[in-house]
């Protein structure tokens, strides 16, 4: 491995964010990629866009070949103090009361879903039987 085993906070390793100077953190481990930011296959703005956090899922997500794993190494300059790196916290949206829009009982909506039908039912029975009589 190409570095000294150096633990780097998530704020040093932060400020190298640039096309110049590149540092990615994957799998709590530090790499220098600034060499390889041109010969990237899904070019370097990937790679920019990934500085400055834990970047392994976003590594792991793409799905890297072993000869790519490998490549890692020659790019190792340390490792990150897992401690400076912010806990992930999960979403779990805000607890809503059940809100009724038109703020009539659920009584009345079952009582006219069933009497609408059989007052139409009705109308047309009694025209049917009007126009039939005439």
């Amino acid at each position: 491995m190409g570095g000294d085993g150096k633990v780097f906070t998530l704020a040093e390793v932060a400020g190298h964010n640039n096309a110049k100077d590149c540092w990615l953190i994957i799998s709590d481990k530090v790499y220098d990629v600034t060499k390889f930011l041109e010969d990237h296959p899904g070019g370097d703005e990937v790679l920019l866009s990934a500085t400055g956090k834990d970047a392994t899922d976003d590594f792991e997500d793409v799905g890297h070949s072993t000869s790519a794993r490998a490549m890692m190494d020659e790019f190792y300059v340390g490792d990150i103090d897992s401690a400076t790196i912010p806990s992930k916290t999960k979403y779990t949206p805000p607890k809503q009361p059940h809100y009724n829009q038109d703020k009539t009982s659920e009584f009345i909506i079952k009582l006219l879903q069933f009497l609408v039908p059989l007052i139409i039912l009705g109308v047309a029975v009694g025209i049917r039987f009007y126009t039939k009589s005439s």
